[in-house]
């Protein structure tokens, strides 16, 4: 049977991309001064102006605006040529403390008050309730969905010519969109590319168009992927002069099927960007991924969804969840005892395990927090495949 599916992408100019950003170098901004410190960024930007609001706790002196101003122009957006100036736009800042109320539960967990645990990473609870999911499967060779990762490559690609002089009259602000068939389960090709992105109002659009299918499109999708049918849109509204936040509002943690697996998964709800680690929408949500990944990785299921689930200021999750849809060597209840024999999923052991104590954010806040071996992160790693593969052999 066959059937189509679709994922996107937007570039870092994109106006909620250019918010994660400056909420994420923020963030590593706080980390590189205190690694213990407690932070929840957002922004939001429209027509030149750019607001940073939330709360940060910690042993730091950190520069809001500049950080913003900075981070805003080494995206690209620096001259109204480009529809928003980070030199000269609105700045407004509105970061304040962490509620004392939350902090009793983050500093302290559960299990340490009442004398239960004892142990280091026992101490901190979870930041907040709720549940984060991991996913990962056989498709590609990060063991990520294959149109997830076409439509990252396509994004990025985009920014690459921009930046390095090849299509000089782009502009930042870009979206992007693959739909991959499937007979019966197996990839059989791409049916359809969708690139929009910003373009300065003196070339036409079949430059646009000819120049995303020879330098964007062609270079990232494999030609044995491609046939006579696949259908390629550039641009299909016909003209995008106005980008980024004058053509459209931006907000933090508005792209967070983006940032995971391309609608390929389910989701818990909760966004990452400008979150410290000891909030579990983040840090479970790369922990998920690390299990997911090793799962896999270790031939145990072609295809595994974890879920996780945590209670605000409890150490441990309320429960873990399995899925291999069918694909698992074993019961999906095995693997899920399997992880938690195995893999320690509190709060201050995942920080201290994928090393998220460190100013590593930034870099992640466009193109996907999953997937990205580009940047060396420790959830992508399968460190924990062969000692898998040998439980069960036992």
């Amino acid at each position: 049977m066959k059937r189509l599916f679709t994922s996107e992408s937007v570039t870092e100019g994109h106006p909620d991309k250019v918010c994660d950003q400056v909420s994420d170098a923020v963030l590593d901004a706080i980390l590189a001064q205190d690694p213990k410190a407690h932070v929840a960024c957002e922004c939001a930007t429209k027509t030149g102006f750019f607001m940073i609001f939330g709360e940060a706790s910690g042993n730091f002196n950190v520069d809001y605006e500049a950080i913003a101003r900075k981070t805003i122009c080494e995206i690209g957006y620096d001259s109204e040529e480009v529809c928003f100036d980070g030199n000269t736009c609105e700045v407004m800042v509105r970061m304040e403390e962490q509620s004392a109320d939350i902090a009793m539960g983050v500093n302290e967990s559960y299990e340490k008050k009442s004398g239960k645990e004892s142990d280091e990473d026992a101490l901190i609870g979870a930041g907040d309730q709720g549940m984060m999911f991991g996913y990962a499967c056989t498709e590609t060779e990060e063991l990520m969905p294959l149109s997830t990762k076409y439509a990252h490559e396509l994004s990025k690609r985009l920014a690459a010519v921009r930046k390095d002089g090849t299509l000089p009259y782009l502009g930042p602000d870009g979206k992007t969109q693959v739909t991959v068939e499937y007979d019966d389960g197996v990839i059989t090709r791409i049916d359809t590319v969708v690139v929009s992105t910003q373009h300065s109002e003196s070339v036409s659009l079949e430059q646009v168009r000819e120049d995303m299918i020879k330098h964007v499109i062609e270079p990232v999708i494999p030609a044995d992927l491609i046939d006579d049918d696949t259908i390629f849109y550039v641009n299909p509204t016909g003209r995008f002069v106005i980008g980024g936040p004058m053509g459209d509002s931006g907000l933090t943690g508005r792209k967070i099927i983006v940032d995971t697996y391309g609608g390929h998964s389910s989701h818990g709800g909760g966004a990452f960007s400008g979150k410290d680690p000891t909030k579990v929408d983040r840090s479970a949500a790369y922990m998920a991924r690390y299990i997911a990944k090793n799962i896999v990785a270790a031939g145990i299921a072609k295809e595994c969804e974890v879920q996780l689930a945590y209670a605000i200021g409890v150490a441990e999750p309320v429960s873990v969840c399995v899925d291999t849809f069918g694909t698992g060597k074993i019961d999906d209840e095995e693997i899920a005892k399997l992880i938690m024999d195995n893999f320690d999923m509190r709060p201050a052991a995942i920080i201290r395990k994928l090393g998220l104590a460190n100013p590593i954010y930034r870099d992640l806040a466009a193109y996907g927090h999953m997937g990205r071996t580009d940047l060396g992160v420790k959830w992508e790693d399968t460190d924990m495949a062969e000692t898998l593969c040998h439980i069960l052999k036992k």
